[in-house]
């Protein structure tokens, strides 16, 4: 398990590929993308594994859940 959780947001940039894209590839709208990048509790299953492939990145190396939360423990817990 890694140490460490990125969001869908960085997960997406770290692969190199923009909302536009993402939505075209997966055949969704950007709105679609970009909330469930703000908040991923819902994400349906086919989406996320759409992802995962498409960022190529393993499932639990990607925080599902609200992104200020994730970011938020990150502001707590001294690095």
């Amino acid at each position: 398990m890694p140490e460490y959780k990125v969001t869908w947001r960085a997960a997406r940039v770290n692969a190199g590929y923009t909302l536009k894209e993402v939505a075209n590839l997966t055949d969704r709208s950007i709105d679609t993308i970009h909330r469930y990048e703000r908040d991923s509790r819902d994400i349906p299953f086919d989406l996320m594994g759409q992802l995962l492939s498409l960022y190529s990145v393993p499932q639990d190396m990607v925080f599902c859940g609200k992104e200020s939360d994730l970011i938020g423990i990150r502001k707590i817990i001294p690095a």
